[in-house]
């Protein structure tokens, strides 16, 4: 639908090699060798000839006490050096955003007096309309903006457009507040991701909190408790702008309902398992499961992968003794499993 919490590429450092790619796509032997040069502090040059990109991307140098040996570029330096090309193409496309919303400014407010209820609800077609109202919206944000951002894997791209709309806003001093299903804890582009802001908010007077629950539906964006974005089509490419004062009060609430629930993204895993051996993740899974969704609802609406999600329930029909499918919805319901939900304050 729309980006994270902004455009651009990661600009990456290729040349012509037998294996070009990416620096965030490195091939299987160069995650391999940066990983034991990082542990052992160095590496054999000629150890590294089948990984070339190792070197094109800076990750290793020469070793000043003996040539045929590399030592390995400390990650953080690594990635410090990616990112300032990024942050400093961020600082003019924010110059250039701030400008632009200056320029309209007067003519919107005119539109708001004019006939203000025309406004209320607004279908926004295509990705460019639909982050160029969000880029407005979150440029004139001054207090907080909340967002549910389920946890699938995003490209790279659209992590570097999270940070080019966030950082601005840390840096104005609004508050964030996000919630990711309890997957994003393993997954490494969110969490860096999570680093960098929170690295951010260390010298701004905003604040940026992140908490994770077992499930979330769709994606959600509210700023200042005037404007909230929702999807309309699952491919992303439809959303609507929702101005009316009572439908955002009302998505304030089913926000901060889930908040209340949520366990803090710092607060370790959340996962536990039972005495009975099935684990929090499986108890949810099971509840969809009685609910009659298939697997790929079930993955998506946990924020999982389709493998990892038959991988649970082949897990919770293995501890309920089932041989089918069938059967495990028909155990599930006389195991109790899903009782605790019907119990008070749950």
């Amino acid at each position: 639908m729309f980006r994270t919490l902004g455009g651009g590429d990661l600009a990456t450092n290729q040349t012509k090699t037998t294996h070009p790619h990416a620096l965030t796509e490195l091939c299987e032997e160069g995650n391999r060798l940066y990983a034991d040069a990082l542990r052992a502090g160095r590496i054999a040059r000629t150890d590294v000839e089948a990984a070339p990109c190792l070197m094109e991307f800076a990750l290793l140098h020469p070793d000043p006490d003996d040539a045929n040996w590399l030592r390995a570029v400390p990650p953080s330096v690594a990635l410090a050096q990616r990112l300032h090309p990024i942050e400093r193409e961020i600082t003019e496309r924010r110059r250039l955003s701030t400008h632009l919303a200056e320029v309209f400014e007067p003519f919107l407010a005119l539109s708001a007096r004019v006939n203000e209820s025309t406004h209320a609800i607004s279908v926004l077609e295509g990705l460019d309309r639909i982050n160029a109202a969000l880029d407005l919206a979150t440029s004139q944000c001054r207090a907080e903006v909340l967002t549910i951002q389920p946890s699938a894997r995003h490209p790279e791209r659209r992590l570097v457009e999270g940070l080019e709309r966030d950082k601005p806003l840390i840096e104005r001093g609004v508050r964030i507040r996000t919630l990711y299903q309890h997957t994003a804890r393993h997954n490494p582009e969110r969490l860096a991701y999570v680093d960098r802001l929170a690295y951010v908010d260390q010298f701004a007077s905003g604040k940026a909190e992140y908490r994770t629950i077992d499930e979330l539906v769709e994606r959600l964006i509210v700023c200042d408790e005037t404007v909230a974005f929702i999807p309309v089509r699952d491919d992303r490419q439809v959303a609507l702008e929702l101005r009316h004062p009572g439908l955002v009060r009302y998505l304030i609430k089913v926000f901060e309902f889930m908040w209340d629930r949520a366990v803090p993204l710092s607060a370790g895993a959340p996962y536990e398992t039972a005495p009975d051996g099935i684990t929090d993740i499986q108890h949810s899974i099971a509840k969809l499961l009685v609910e009659g969704h298939v697997d790929e609802a079930i993955a998506r609406r946990l924020g999982m992968n389709v493998r990892t999600c038959r991988a649970h329930i082949a897990k919770l029909a293995t501890a309920l003794g089932s041989g089918s499918r069938a059967q495990l919805g028909y155990l599930i319901a006389q195991s109790g499993l899903l009782d605790k939900d019907q119990e008070p304050g749950r």
